[in-house]
């Protein structure tokens, strides 16, 4: 993916963790990070799944990854992912954070929550 109107580079995250899950107390599996405006949220395969939420109520389609050592880009339309431009810092959530997390959140039964 080349830079386009659809990805800020200047864009800094929102947080270390999913903006709407901290804001209610919830837990999420992985992290995504949207590549227009640096929204934080939640994966697919986490409870709420607010990263995708998010790209699609905002009409923010790229999403990246926002986990240590994962650097690519995810258009939510076409399900294609390719390598991207750099943004801004940090890449990814901070490494001694837990995954799944926030870990005082993460249910015993986390694993039959995931989607």
């Amino acid at each position: 993916m080349t830079e386009t109107s659809e990805i800020d580079p200047a864009a800094a995250p929102s947080g270390p963790g999913c903006l709407e899950c901290e804001q209610t107390d919830g837990w999420w599996f992985h992290l995504r990070r949207c590549a227009a405006c640096g929204h934080v949220g939640c994966c697919d395969s986490s409870p709420s799944q607010h990263a995708t939420a998010h790209a699609r109520s905002a009409g923010h389609p790229i999403l990246t990854s926002y986990e240590p050592g994962e650097y690519w880009f995810y258009d939510d339309r076409t399900g294609d992912v390719a390598e991207g431009p750099d943004i801004a810092a940090p890449r990814h959530h901070p490494e001694d954070q837990t995954t799944p997390g926030p870990e005082d959140r993460v249910p015993a039964d986390w694993v039959s929550r995931l989607h």
